[in-house]
């Protein structure tokens, strides 16, 4: 027997045995996933996962762990899930992201939890096992599935300054003499996946959000008390600001911000309470010895919470949703 006919021979042995493993351990177990559609309200990037029609079945072996934390503002019980396969999930597998695959698993105190998986872990070939890792989905983000876009909201979510700026790079087309680079910005920890630069990201300092003005001032009207938002009012706010840039060499982020303060005087949406500076940042692949072209701008920001509101809603107007293709 040649050494590749024993190597395969050993191989599939030791692949026969941790297959029947698996298979009395899980007692061949069902788990059946819903694949989730990503839709983006695009007035402050909020993102929900609307529940679809395609279910999958996959067999396997789920570990699950739990860790209790008891903090602030809740308290968690966090749940670890490894789900071990024979074959490979290829649903799981893709890079879509667009798409997610949920599937609710009952424990055995009775109460049901979300599954989703963020990694796959190491594979190895001479075992034929497919590993995936993940997280039940946590309490406070239980709000973020949703059964249909019906239930999505109809109004902004943030109550910060987050959408003046989102809107900004849009308002500097109709402004005269702006030659700022057209880049696209996301809300801080909701860039898209996988995106090229140019872009940008806007972070609000959480924490740092204070008023200027001593109390809201509040418009009474005879349609108070009648929709909604049936009693208007507006503060003056003060944000800090960091908006970073990936992609733009000097000049380009230089004009980005030259336009950024012409917007600011031209739309009179909010105002600079500091000056705003670039500043190069060194973010490093060992892999390829660069540099990424990183910067940043920082500021303190004046502005009224209905200015913020009032660009949520122009942005709501123009495009209420944001849908991810499928495949």
């Amino acid at each position: 027997m040649s050494f590749a006919t024993e190597a395969a021979a050993s191989r599939n042995g030791l692949q026969e045995a941790l297959a029947q493993g698996v298979g009395q351990i899980s007692r061949d177990q069902t788990l059946t996933f819903t694949q989730y559609t990503k839709q983006t309200i695009s007035e402050d990037g909020f993102v929900f996962w609307v529940a679809g029609s395609n279910i999958i079945a996959a067999n396997g072996s789920l570990h699950y762990g739990t860790d209790r934390s008891q903090e602030e503002d809740q308290t968690i019980g966090m749940n670890s899930v490894i789900f071990t396969s024979k074959v490979e999930v290829s649903e799981l597998n893709a890079i879509n992201p667009g798409t997610l695959w949920i599937c609710p698993w009952q424990t055995p105190d009775g109460s049901t939890i979300q599954i989703a998986f963020s990694s796959r872990g190491a594979y190895y070939e001479q075992a034929g096992l497919f590993h995936y890792a993940g997280f039940a989905v946590f309490p406070a983000l239980q709000s973020q599935l949703i059964a249909s876009a019906a239930d999505l909201p109809a109004g902004p979510i943030v109550s910060n300054s987050l959408p003046i700026f989102l809107g900004a790079t849009a308002g500097f087309t109709g402004m005269p003499m702006s030659q700022a680079p057209n880049i696209t910005l996301y809300p801080s920890f909701l860039v898209s996946e996988n995106i090229v630069p140019p872009y940008g990201s806007v972070h609000i300092e959480p924490g740092m959000t204070e008023a200027l003005q001593m109390m809201p001032h509040y418009r009474w009207s005879q349609k108070t008390g009648t929709g909604p938002y049936d009693l208007p009012d507006t503060q003056l706010m003060r944000d800090r600001v960091r908006i970073t840039l990936y992609g733009l060499n000097n000049q380009q982020a230089r004009q980005w911000l030259n336009a950024l303060i012409l917007y600011s005087s031209w739309s009179g949406l909010f105002g600079f309470m500091s000056s705003p500076v670039i500043q190069d940042h060194k973010r490093t692949q060992p892999e390829i010895m660069a540099i990424a072209l990183k910067k940043s701008i920082e500021f303190t920001a004046s502005y009224y919470q209905s200015a913020a509101d009032a660009i949520a809603r122009q942005l709501i107007l123009s495009a209420a949703l944001t849908y991810e293709a499928t495949v």
